[in-house]
């Protein structure tokens, strides 16, 4: 998973959006205590930076070690180059040692993982009673009909081919993704709860947007350039004469708390 990104890591962080307060301040309420964050996947930080403003200290992980460099720096985030793939042992040297993390999160990354072994490592770290674990992943940006419209069939029908078969569970929200916990307290099931985040975009963000996509570079390694003359241009006439244009992206949240036993 982590070699998807390697190509375009600069473009991922300059282009993906960030996650809006009102996930992290609901995510932040079900925790009884603020000590310790885990980001699994952090990628070039994202929500890492917004944890470290609610935790008092966060671990941020990820094996692409191009991607970290180009995470935000920050007194309370430990950056760690993990492998894809950890035993319970590696945890504990590059993590944290057993019961001791209040949140496990993961953002735009949970399809990605060998889960039965993720959730190992989950129930083995995080604290007994009430330790958290929050995933959430976004979708398509919303932006204005004629350009929604382009980018849902660009979607679609020229990327298909080269989407991982992962991608399947983002379409759906995550409605389908394994996730074997408890509600936390005051809900009655564990998501997926939706959220919307937005950010301002001209029309080379845009572009710069789908560039970090790893369907882009996968299509690219197989001689296929997605973003040709062509759909440039239909993208172009659909943009219009908008310098900038909001991007909603809805995003849907999957949390649950471990069992105390």
């Amino acid at each position: 998973m982590s070699n998807l990104f390697v190509k375009q890591a600069k473009q991922y962080a300059g282009a993906r959006p960030s996650y809006p307060p009102q996930l992290f301040q609901f995510i932040a309420s079900k925790t009884p205590s603020h000590n310790l964050a885990w980001d699994v996947a952090t990628g070039s930080g994202q929500a890492a930076k917004s944890l470290a403003e609610l935790y008092q200290n966060v671990i941020a992980t990820d094996a692409s070690e191009k991607q970290l460099e180009f995470a935000t720096k920050l007194p309370n985030v430990r950056y760690q180059h993990t492998p894809s793939t950890m035993s319970i042992a590696e945890v504990e040297q590059k993590v944290a040692p057993q019961g001791t993390i209040d949140l496990v999160t993961i953002a735009q990354g949970l399809h990605w993982f060998d889960l039965p072994n993720f959730y190992a490592q989950v129930n083995w770290v995080l604290k007994k009673p009430h330790g958290v674990i929050a995933a959430w992943s976004y979708n398509l940006p919303r932006l204005s009909d004629a350009v929604d419209s382009v980018l849902d069939q660009f979607y679609g029908s020229d990327t298909k081919p080269y989407w991982d078969q992962a991608r399947r569970l983002v379409e759906n929200n995550y409605r389908t993704i394994d996730f074997p916990f408890e509600p936390v307290d005051g809900a009655d099931h564990t998501g997926p709860f939706e959220f919307v985040t937005e950010t301002v975009m001209d029309f080379d963000d845009f572009l710069t947007y789908i560039k970090s996509w790893s369907v882009y570079q996968t299509a690219k390694e197989k001689g296929v350039e997605l973003l040709g003359e062509d759909v440039v241009e239909k993208f172009k006439l659909a943009w219009g004469e908008d310098g900038q244009k909001v991007a909603k992206y809805p995003i849907y949240l999957r949390i649950g708390k471990v069992s105390d036993a």
